[in-house]
């Protein structure tokens, strides 16, 4: 049993990042306990505690990003799992959030699907969830219990600042992220300039027009996730067939499923800055991707949780 601080905790690791949930662990000083995570021969999973958690309070981290589904049952069989052994506390690690692309309905007859993952983590008996980067911020409006959306802006900005670049100028690839590329652009001191795109089709963008001055810049494109690498490469032609001189592409979650890296590799970006809420396997790393660690953040914010303390100032 490990006690933190005068309160009996735990912490365990499903099969999605290992890696950070290690970090994690080493940062805090408190071991990963032992899951067993098995699967029955039709597919299905099971889960077994080898240890009690009566009383304690408990940290499972999990990224539900590929195979999303797996990921997702797996962390909610878990979360039952804890709830009928007694846990007092399930605070959930969720440093990728899957579906939350799915916010709202863009067509009739669509679900809102982030909405459905709120559901279902609270009907299995979660009753906190930290997540980083989030895709939408309302979506902590579709939770009734607490909900930590953590912010890696400052991971990044500070590997940004301490390139000691010139001439920047901050870009956000499609509207929606202006808010994220005018935070990032105010603590560089940088302007903004947005790409105009259109989406025919899901994982495919059209650059229309491009708002702001890009010529003889150095562009760093922001998002909060790169999945097919579509919606980035794209934004980084048009940048250069603007003028622009250097392209870095930053970004929180790197999925990059099917051909991502091959597009990444391709365009004329000098470096791909990302986090390590996805663990990447290594036929997706490539010489120009950068990969900053958010243990240290998500450590100090279990940390303060454990203490009955505020997070608010580890988003700054």
């Amino acid at each position: 049993m490990a006690v933190f601080h005068g309160s009996k905790v735990k912490m365990f690791s499903l099969t999605s990042n290992k890696k950070l949930a290690s970090d994690i662990a080493d940062y805090i000083g408190i071991p990963i306990t032992n899951c067993e995570v098995t699967h029955f021969a039709d597919g299905e999973i099971n889960i077994n505690i080898p240890e009690t958690v009566r009383g304690h309070k408990v940290f499972v981290i999990q990224s539900t990003c590929a195979p999303v589904n797996e990921h997702i049952m797996e962390l909610l069989i878990m979360i039952d799992a804890l709830k009928r052994a007694s846990a007092r506390e399930i605070n959930i690690i969720m440093p990728y959030y899957g579906y939350s692309r799915q916010d709202r309905k863009a067509k009739a007859r669509q679900p809102i699907s982030a909405k459905l993952v709120a559901d279902l983590l609270q009907t299995a008996g979660s009753t906190r969830v930290l997540c980083m980067d989030l895709h939408a911020a309302q979506i902590q409006g579709f939770f009734n219990i607490p909900i930590d959306n953590f912010r890696s802006l400052p991971i990044i900005a500070e590997y940004i600042k301490n390139k000691n670049l010139s001439d920047i100028v901050v870009v956000s690839p499609d509207h929606g992220g202006v808010a994220r590329a005018r935070s990032l652009a105010d603590v560089l001191g940088a302007p903004i300039a947005i790409i105009d795109k259109t989406r025919p089709e899901p994982n495919v963008a059209e650059v229309m027009n491009i708002i702001g001055s890009v010529k003889n810049k150095t562009c760093i494109i922001i998002d909060d996730m790169i999945d097919t690498a579509g919606s980035i490469t794209a934004a980084a032609y048009a940048l250069k067939a603007a003028g622009a001189i250097n392209l870095i592409a930053c970004c929180t979650h790197p999925l990059l499923s099917g051909k991502a890296v091959e597009l990444l590799k391709k365009a004329p970006i000098s470096e791909v800055i990302c986090t390590d809420t996805v663990e990447l396997t290594e036929d997706k790393k490539f010489d120009k991707l950068v990969q900053l660690s958010v243990a240290k953040l998500l450590g100090q914010g279990i940390i303060n949780i454990i203490d009955d303390q505020g997070v608010s100032t580890l988003f700054q």
